[in-house]
């Protein structure tokens, strides 16, 4: 909330009435640096207070989701953060909750909504790059997972707190894929921690290569630390930088570059923004339009997040399972 959320919804004039948290102290000082007028006790008295047409953004643990939500007064809007529950069996729990108490829920997957996101999909809608047979995330960096003390024992990490938004943002482009091919494993430098390394193969047939490549424990030199995706067509290609994962939480800039078939170098385009906390203009935004009726598509709603987490669940499912051992052929 403090580095994301409330900076902007700030941003875009998005009027917050009220913010409640466990620890009333940090709700206090968030109120008192964002300008929120009242702070509440706990969820109990946030639905008593939330006015009919309020959103209710839950930035919870993803095992907090469940009991959040069947607090929330029936027929509300709600935003939900990612991911939608520890495992697939809380994310269709959340839905079937949604479902029975009629609320208009949609879940946090900002990614889709960086600026340099859009303006990807923007010249990818141009037709400049021709057909799209390549897309790639890699992410190459030393994150600091200290500072999410939920993380600390949570019995999954990298898939579905990280690379659930580049699954996320894969489907927004593809939809879903055939098939997932996967492996996440610990790294020596986080040994404690669940896995936080991840190789995620999506299988959209022959005609595409599509992976995502994770490693959150480069702790050399900040030189050759990346954290981009690319996307190759027939006619052109685009790499756009997610500066928020370089020297996390200070970060690095977004940007996008692209280059067309026939061109000697690589051009940049304007981009006015980062990820964070631009991004999260978009997510609470879509929500908001589609509540008044300025549209009517709800890209991220919780049927369609449902996918990302059935996703998910393959790419832990086949990491367990494993490959296919030549010493048996």
């Amino acid at each position: 909330m403090r580095d994301a959320h409330l900076p902007a919804y700030k941003k875009a004039g998005f009027p917050v009435i009220a913010i409640t948290d466990l620890d009333r102290n940090k709700a206090e000082h968030l109120a008192s640096t964002f300008g929120v007028s009242t702070v509440l006790s706990g969820m109990e008295e946030a639905a008593a207070y939330a006015p009919g047409d309020a959103v209710f953004d839950v930035a919870v643990p993803a095992s907090a989701l469940v009991p959040v939500l069947r607090q929330i007064p029936d027929g509300a809007a709600v935003l939900l953060q990612k991911p939608m529950g520890e495992t697939l069996r809380e994310a269709r729990a959340i839905v079937q909750i949604c479902q029975t108490k009629r609320l208009t829920a949609a879940v946090n997957f900002q990614l889709r909504f960086a600026p340099n996101m859009l303006m990807a999909s923007r010249l990818h809608e141009s037709g400049a790059l021709g057909n799209i047979h390549d897309m790639e995330v890699r992410v190459s960096v030393m994150t600091p997972w200290h500072l999410w003390d939920f993380l600390q024992k949570a019995p999954r990490i990298e898939i579905l707190y990280h690379s659930i938004h580049y699954v996320d943002l894969v489907r927004s482009w593809f939809g879903n894929p055939i098939s997932v091919l996967a492996k996440t494993l610990t790294s020596p430098d986080a040994a404690q921690l669940a896995p936080t390394k991840s190789v995620i193969l999506m299988d959209y047939g022959d005609n595409k290569r599509v992976f995502i490549n994770t490693n959150h424990s480069h702790h050399f030199s900040a030189q050759f630390q990346e954290s981009f995706v690319q996307w190759e067509g027939t006619e052109g290609a685009m790499r756009a930088q997610m500066g928020v994962n370089l020297d996390y939480p200070t970060g690095r800039p977004d940007t996008l570059k692209y280059i067309f078939r026939g061109d000697s170098a690589w051009r940049e385009a304007e981009v006015s923004g980062n990820w964070f906390p631009d991004a999260f203009m978009g997510t609470m935004g879509s929500l908001q339009a589609y509540l008044e009726g300025s549209t009517p598509l709800l890209p991220t709603r919780v049927e369609d997040a449902f996918d990302t987490m059935r996703v998910v669940e393959a790419a832990y499912m086949s990491s367990v399972r494993g490959g296919i051992r030549p010493n048996e052929l």
